[in-house]
């Protein structure tokens, strides 16, 4: 386990330019070492499996490793499995019961494990839509795998074998989380609250939502982790830290204000005041260095 004090952190601020190219560079790094593999093994196992729970920077994690792919010559595709939401029309659960948004019965299953098949066999596929706001179905895209291609899909339950099938023999499987810790005094910041703050800020901008809004969710959420998709990360071939050592610094500044405006209102805000705590002993880092194929560019904007 990794850990990075606020002191340390602090002192690094001081140049950030060097800072964040550092963190950068670590980053790179461990995708890079999962892209050389996954090219490697590219005529037996075509397919890219990446999961993660929320938060946890799936989307640009699969990416950058398309794009260290495409360097090599070798076509790639990300895919959302997003796509494969079922309409809630027609989801068997709505029977008056209470909806688990986090169960992998939310997904299409039977469709989405027809569909890896049919990636692996080189046929041409018809990826559906989702659209979050109405919940439902929407015009997707066709997709067809030449040879020497390869497919990411990148998931929550990409690794969930109730979801993938019989795929094991022909998937290359990476699972991307914040494993690293931050500490202040005797305190550490748990690597869920790092990504909590991720979510804080999407959410805010991409989304409209307020953060109690967004707190309320996590419950949710981290249940849904623990059920879902927790039990299922020792299948992947490798293992991701996607914490970037100066992310919280640029956090401070964007998401300190909008923590202030929330405490006084939200009766359960105790349980997330560590996050306040840490932000405010943090230097804070203006977003304008961070570079703009930065993960953390998928949640700052």
């Amino acid at each position: 386990m990794r850990c990075f004090s606020v002191d340390y952190l602090n002192n690094a601020a001081n140049s950030p330019e060097s800072f964040i190219a550092e963190g950068e560079r670590l980053y790179f790094e461990q995708l890079t070492s999962a892209a050389e593999e996954v090219y490697k093994q590219r005529a037996e196992k075509p397919i890219v499996l990446i999961s993660g729970p929320s938060g946890s920077g799936k989307t640009t994690s699969a990416v950058r490793v398309a794009e260290t792919l495409k360097k090599k010559g070798c076509g790639a595709h990300v895919v959302s499995m997003d796509n494969y939401f079922l309409p809630l029309k027609k989801d068997k659960q709505l029977h008056g019961e209470v909806i688990d948004f986090e169960s992998p019965e939310r997904l299409d299953m039977e469709l989405f494990r027809k569909h890896l098949e049919m990636l692996n066999n080189g046929e041409e596929i018809d990826i559906p839509g989702f659209d979050f706001a109405k919940q439902d179905r929407i015009p997707g895209m066709k997709l067809k795998r030449e040879p020497g291609d390869l497919v990411i899909l990148e998931g929550i339950h990409a690794l969930n074998p109730l979801v993938t099938g019989e795929s094991d023999d022909y998937t290359h499987r990476i699972y991307v989380s914040v494993r690293t810790r931050i500490q202040l005094g005797d305190e550490l910041l748990h690597p869920s609250k790092i990504r909590l703050m991720r979510r804080l800020m999407r959410d805010k901008l991409y989304r409209g939502r307020e953060l109690s809004e967004t707190f309320e969710f996590f419950k949710s959420v981290e249940r849904g982790e623990d059920l879902y998709i927790m039990p299922h990360k020792h299948r992947a071939d490798h293992d991701i830290d996607t914490f970037i050592e100066y992310e919280a610094s640029v956090y401070r500044d964007l998401l300190l204000p909008e923590l202030e405006k929330t405490a006084p209102s939200y009766e359960g805000y105790s349980e997330f005041a560590d996050i306040e705590r840490f932000l405010r002993a943090l230097s804070g880092i203006d977003k304008k260095y961070v570079p703009e194929n930065a993960l953390i560019r998928e949640f700052v904007g």
